[in-house]
């Protein structure tokens, strides 16, 4: 076992862990549990998020929801659902989830298994100490087509490209944002009030809009 901690997050590593023990401690730890666990063939890796993860998530999420607004297209929010399949022996819960492409499929839906159903389109990672999995290969076997990776500093956006993650400047899920334009709203975060952040945020993404619909 080997266990780090920083500001922003405290892991926890596990070798040598079964599929069956993964999937008892995710029963037995609940749903509740202020952690979140990525399983990779055999390595499990627990992450407990602290004050400057949680607060990047919030406003990720926030700002999505008013993406998908303003353009006036439905969302299903999935949070940190946990993502596996056993087929792949890869498990994990993203900081966010969203079916957005796919949500007709299962909107209305209570219970959702990767086994069977489609996965979310988009993934939001963050990850500002470094983790000891490579999320991508998790993300990738469990088809996840677009990944937006936050390291504190600096984000990228990634889609799915034949079974590997290519950097990309547009968001797939809502292409009027890059990752430039989106990477500058979270650095405003660190000195703009959240309320007076959205605001701006709104008005750009409808001013945006616009533009794009004008030409």
């Amino acid at each position: 076992m080997i266990a780090t901690s920083a500001p922003a997050e405290q892991r926890t590593v596990l070798q040598n862990i079964s599929w069956e023990t993964f999937e008892a401690l995710l029963r037995e730890t609940g749903e509740d549990r202020g952690s979140r666990f990525a399983y990779d063939c055999g390595t499990l890796e627990i992450m407990t998020p602290l004050f400057e993860h949680e607060n990047a998530k919030i406003q990720f999420d926030r700002f999505i929801f008013a993406l998908a607004e303003e353009l006036e297209i439905e969302i299903k929010s999935a949070g940190s659902m946990t993502l596996k399949r056993r087929a792949v022996n890869r498990g994990i819960e993203p900081d966010n989830c969203y079916y957005v492409q796919n949500e007709p499929p299962v909107r209305g839906r209570q219970e959702l298994d990767l086994e069977t159903d489609l996965p979310p389109d988009l993934a939001i990672e963050i990850d500002i100490t470094n983790s000891s999995i490579n999320k991508f290969e998790i993300y990738s076997a469990l088809g996840i087509a677009e990944l937006w990776r936050y390291n504190g500093r600096v984000l990228k956006f990634y889609q799915l490209t034949e079974g590997k993650y290519i950097e990309c400047e547009f968001s797939l899920a809502f292409p009027i944002v890059s990752a430039r334009e989106m990477s500058g709203f979270i650095e405003q975060s660190q000195t703009l009030g959240e309320i007076a952040l959205l605001k701006s945020f709104r008005a750009w993404a409808r001013d945006k809009i616009v533009y794009l619909t004008s030409d």
